[in-house]
């Protein structure tokens, strides 16, 4: 079995990264609209990898486990990326699809993570999280863990500036989807790159 053993002095101590861990931290989306999916990272323009993973026509590079809630649903005949808006292949809508997306500080990546599992989309209206935080961190160091030192992580809102804090209320978005509220993790390794997506379809 794949395993690996990562230490990011931004997150405490070591955690193992291998498919139980993995599918361990993306069971902790098991309650949200979330949508969570790995690619392989083919070219300098990761934006094209990013339009394969929300088409679905890439698997997980080690075959881990993902989680898609419209696997089955008619929509995905109509539009394979439902429902994501899939980037656009001209310079011009490329480059603007490129400004709703604001890079941030590895440190920020756990508290992102965690918001993304939470009811709402908000941490502070999260019952329990006291009790919760702990185990919910840890999954979200998994997740990070499996994009290495170098690595760079977007997301689409510019909460908080150049050091964001995502367990504060975030009120604005450049959604990535159909829907007019969604937040997510883009994050873009040497080799890899991940999507962990929630979507407020109300």
């Amino acid at each position: 079995m794949h395993s690996e053993s990562h230490h990011d002095p931004t997150c405490g101590p070591p955690v193992s990264l291998d498919a139980s861990t993995w599918s361990a931290a993306v069971e902790m989306y098991r309650h949200r609209y979330s949508f969570i999916a790995v690619g392989p990272r083919t070219g300098e323009d990761w934006r094209f990898d990013v339009a394969a993973i929300m088409r679905r026509e890439v698997a997980d590079p080690r075959g881990w486990r993902g989680d898609d809630p419209e696997v089955g649903e008619p929509e995905l005949l109509e539009d394979p990326a439902f429902p994501f808006r899939v980037p656009p292949v001209d310079e011009e809508g490329a480059a603007q699809w490129r400004r709703g997306l604001y890079e941030i500080p590895r440190r920020s990546v756990v508290r992102l993570l965690v918001m993304l599992a939470t009811n709402e989309m908000n941490v502070t209206r999260q019952r329990g999280f006291v009790e919760r935080r702990v185990g919910m961190e840890r999954h979200a160091e998994v997740i990070l863990s499996r994009f290495p030192g170098g690595s760079a992580f977007f997301t689409n809102t510019s909460h908080g500036g150049e050091d964001p804090d995502f367990y504060e209320k975030v009120t604005g978005c450049w959604p990535m989807s159909q829907y007019a509220w969604d937040f997510g993790l883009l994050a873009v390794s040497d080799e890899e790159v991940g999507l962990v997506w929630s979507f407020d379809a109300s």
